[in-house]
């Protein structure tokens, strides 16, 4: 065997770590695939024999990589970032995909994704390797070019940001399932009262169907129960051709009409209610995901 297939051996041995912090990252499945690609083709380009830790030089690439293209993306994007819902991870709810697996360890949700969205560059990359990866500040500080106890208080902002924004979820998927049929069950029955009782006060609904020709937004954000509730009744005819999925690790929806993808639900339940919706129905997007197979199902009459 070649040393260049030597090489390749050990950089797939890694490849499910790089990408789960680079969709962490980016919050994007094929950035994150981008970013480790451009990872290995640096690793191929280098010389390594004195590397003793490939996995710690990997993952510094990939976080530079990821920074970069951050920045080249907070400079161009146009769309409100309320209503962006980052690039859901869908799976049967039956089994999880061993690849798919190793993406959620230590689920990050939709709701999770969206604060990253909101931060800096450079407080998302010191958040997300700190406190999801257990990176020490002395090894990002030089990523972000900053001292260690600079790189400390970045990852500190950001957990003040996530801490008051992103809701915690209820672990239990039991649970999670129980209020998301219910959902289903009210939305296709037309019944406002039991959505009502399934939505938390202050539930928030993003939805993002990316853009129409021109360029001009169709995304929304809604807020308050009534609302969302209103909402899930315009679209009514649309949830007999929903299923239950795991979104990002959790109890969530894809519709699927004439077997194309309509929508992907991810949600957030506390205390038995909905209390965070993100709704992904940009049709350009919903066909680069990897639906698990046995979700494109015959449509039912």
């Amino acid at each position: 065997m070649s040393e260049s297939d030597l090489l390749a051996g050990r950089f797939e041995e890694h490849r499910g770590h790089l990408r789960a912090v680079a969709y962490r990252m980016l919050g994007s499945l094929s950035e994150a695939d981008d970013a480790v690609q451009e990872t290995w083709l640096k690793l191929s380009r280098a010389d390594v024999s004195d590397v003793r830790n490939l996995a710690g030089w990997l993952t510094t690439v990939v976080s530079r990589v990821c920074l970069n293209m951050l920045r080249s993306r907070a400079s161009r994007r146009e769309e409100p970032m309320d209503t962006f819902v980052p690039d859901p991870v869908v799976s049967s709810l039956e089994r999880i995909d061993p690849e798919q697996e190793v993406l959620l360890a230590d689920s990050v949700g939709l709701a999770l994704l969206v604060v990253l969205e909101t931060l800096e560059p450079a407080e998302r990359l010191a958040f997300v390797l700190h406190d999801m990866f257990a990176v020490p500040f002395d090894d990002i500080a030089p990523i972000v070019d900053r001292s260690s106890a600079a790189t400390r208080q970045l990852a500190s902002r950001a957990r003040r940001r996530v801490q008051g924004s992103a809701p915690a979820p209820d672990p239990d998927l039991g649970r999670q399932k129980q209020v998301l049929d219910a959902f289903l069950a009210a939305s296709r029955g037309g019944d406002f009262e039991a959505l009502l009782s399934v939505l938390d006060p202050d539930v928030v609904l993003r939805a993002d169907a990316g853009a129409l020709a021109g360029g001009v937004a169709v995304s929304k954000l809604v807020r308050g129960a009534a609302a969302v509730a209103e909402q899930a009744l315009m679209f009514r005819q649309l949830a007999q051709f929903s299923r239950l999925v795991l979104v990002n690790g959790a109890v969530g929806v894809v519709t699927v009409l004439d077997g194309q993808p309509m929508g992907v639900m991810g949600v957030t339940v506390a205390d038995g209610r909905i209390v965070d919706i993100c709704i992904l129905s940009d049709p350009e997007r919903l066909n680069g995901l990897d639906l698990p197979a046995g979700q494109v199902l015959p449509d039912r009459s």
